[in-house]
């Protein structure tokens, strides 16, 4: 078998020191395969989106390794450690991010032309046409609606191949169809595109897209469910573990 995509051994992260001291994270052993589609849902506080930070280099932590593609982000220099995030991560968020004067192609292209991509506008043509906005190239940010804002910036996580996706809250800022459209798309990302896509959520609805459901409590994993597509099922699993 090949060695997973997101990795990670007894990481930890501790804010602050003292009586202020607070455990984010207690010690998370995590393996996810290429192409996987995996959802994270727990409370507010429970560690989600600092386990996201610590995936994509954002943050350092304070003991144990993560590793993506093979690679140990702790051991890797500040330059090399940008260049891992760029070519090998794409970062979805909850408020798209997009620059306003920008077109989609430019927004799309943006990480390309950071790394001196000779090509950047035609693949981010490409993956625009991919996710459905072949007809929106040249629409800045504000002609386009909630639903098509997050298809480009999709697009732009997308542009450099990476091998991993980490979206926090991608659905977060959309009315509910066009949240749906979102996952179903990210869902794709997986399964047809073979990228390892981590959600964050706190909607469960949006989880059951998934294949695999991580559940945290307290900083840590207190569970590790398969789903089937129904979409019930993680209300289900959120209910065993007392989280509802």
């Amino acid at each position: 078998m090949s060695a997973p995509i997101v990795s990670t051994r007894a990481l930890t992260k501790v804010y602050g020191a003292g009586d202020t001291q607070v455990s984010a994270l207690g010690g998370v052993d995590l393996d996810i395969e290429a192409g996987q589609f995996v959802a994270v849902m727990g409370p507010s506080g429970c560690g989600k989106s600092t386990l996201l930070n610590m995936l994509g280099g954002l943050d350092d932590p304070s003991g144990g390794q993560v590793l993506i593609a093979g690679e140990e982000l702790g051991s890797l220099k500040d330059d090399d450690l940008t260049a891992l995030r760029r070519r090998k991560i794409g970062f979805v968020f909850q408020f798209f991010n997009l620059i306003p004067m920008l077109t989609a192609t430019e927004n799309a292209s943006l990480p390309l032309r950071l790394d001196g991509e000779p090509d950047a506008e035609e693949k981010a043509k490409t993956w625009l046409a991919r996710v459905g906005l072949g007809e929106r190239l040249d629409n800045r940010p504000d002609q386009l609606s909630g639903g098509q804002q997050q298809r480009v910036a999709v697009a732009r996580a997308l542009s450099t191949e990476p091998a991993l996706i980490l979206a926090d809250e991608p659905t977060g800022n959309l009315d509910s169809k066009s949240a749906g459209e979102i996952v179903e798309l990210l869902g794709k990302v997986a399964s047809d595109w073979g990228r390892t896509v981590l959600m964050v959520t706190h909607d469960a609805r949006i989880a059951s897209y998934a294949h695999r459901l991580l559940l945290m409590r307290d900083g840590m994993i207190v569970g590790d469910r398969p789903l089937d597509g129904s979409r019930d099922a993680p209300y289900r699993a959120l209910e065993e573990l007392g989280l509802l």
